[in-house]
């Protein structure tokens, strides 16, 4: 009787890491039905909610991230690691994994750590185009380092890594959501150019203040037709000036958009943050964008992602301290010039990697079976 594969996923904190993390989940169960996944995350963030949710048991660790701009409050969290290093200790002595994958965020790195120091393999999806602080130190014990961009061999040791790309959200890619039908759902007509605005579940300040001290230049294109996330922070804020404006029928706006299939469905041009999963997505389905990086993340990756597609002419790069003044103009200039939306879409389309998920899947089952 063949003994049951084991494996250990680990990361999360936003959901950039925890679909991916879901994707390679589902595609392991997919090529070995039998395998017994679990998860661990940190207590208190959002993959305690939305992995049981996709039918996975997860445990918390009681782990936090380090504050970089002030270094003495970090006393606390060194204690926290500790005790998550505890906590992964027993996690993995009870669990028996034969493979341990980390796909990101505050826990993979304690987690990760104490699989290596206990000898159980190890593969590691970094998502970004420069890798982060707690990857380079899990690579040196790491069997297999899954990129989604060239060059990665300046991070980690060249015969670890496998370009995979990154795992993206499986529904986004089943059956094509007709236009007509998408722009139907946020009220709008197929006549119209329309660009879909988002800043991630949170909402991004920069990107909603542009929009929001622009009302009156949203209103002056009306051959433009506008989707906007706002994210749950500011959406009562967004609410009450729309409302002193009066209708505009151009604009739809929602604190958070469920179906994101939808709403790419709809879009000729997005404008998003430049995170990897995001990325990703635009690159499979080939969507026109342009993106206005996040400032406050580690290692500024996100500019870092944005400029790896800009340098190849696949997407068009706005700084966040210049979003007020240029993000409108630009998104409505480009979507009234046709040759160059498909001319991002076609580049764009030429960075995407398909099958991520599967290509991860085989190679921890590879491992797992050694």
């Amino acid at each position: 009787m063949k003994e049951q594969l084991r494996i250990i996923i680990s990361g999360g904190g936003t959901g950039g890491h925890i679909f991916p993390a879901v994707s390679i989940a589902n595609a392991i169960k997919k090529l070995q039905p039998d395998a017994e996944i679990l998860f661990v995350g940190a207590e208190g963030r959002m993959e305690m909610q939305r992995v049981p949710e996709a039918g996975y048991q997860i445990i918390g660790l009681p782990v936090a991230g380090f504050d970089r701009k002030h270094l003495w409050k970090n006393f606390a969290v060194i204690l926290k690691l500790l005790r998550s290093q505890m906590k992964a200790r027993g996690i993995i002595k009870n669990f028996k994994p034969n493979v341990a994958v980390g796909v990101g965020g505050y826990a993979s790195g304690p987690t990760l750590k104490t699989a290596g120091m206990m000898g159980i393999p190890t593969i590691i999806q970094e998502q970004n185009s420069y890798a982060g602080v707690t990857n380079k130190l899990l690579a040196q014990k790491a069997n297999r380092i899954c990129v989604a961009y060239d060059g990665m061999e300046k991070f980690f040791p060249a015969d670890k890594i496998m370009m995979t790309g990154n795992p993206v959200r499986q529904d986004l890619l089943e059956t094509p959501i007709d236009r007509e039908e998408a722009l139907k759902a946020f009220g709008f007509t197929t006549d119209k150019k329309t660009v879909l605005i988002v800043g991630g579940s949170l909402g991004a300040r920069s990107i909603n203040n542009a929009l929001l001290s622009n009302l009156d230049f949203i209103m002056a294109h009306a051959e433009v037709q506008f989707i906007w996330q706002t994210g749950k922070i500011y959406y009562n804020e967004v609410k009450d000036a729309i409302k002193k404006k009066g209708d505009i029928a151009n604009l739809y706006t929602t604190d958070f958009i469920k179906d994101m299939k939808v709403a790419y469905g709809a879009a000729d041009l997005i404008v998003s943050r430049a995170g990897a999963g995001s990325i990703s997505e635009f690159c499979l389905l080939g969507k026109p964008v342009i993106l206005v990086p996040s400032p406050n993340v580690a290692e500024d990756h996100q500019t870092k992602n944005a400029m790896a597609l800009v340098e190849k002419g696949a997407a068009i790069y706005i700084k966040d301290s210049d979003a007020g003044q240029e993000l409108l103009p630009a998104a409505v200039h480009l979507l009234l010039n046709e040759d160059k939306l498909q001319q991002l879409s076609e580049e764009i389309t030429k960075l995407a990697h398909h099958d991520s998920a599967a290509i991860i899947a085989e190679e921890v089952i590879k491992l797992a079976k050694q």
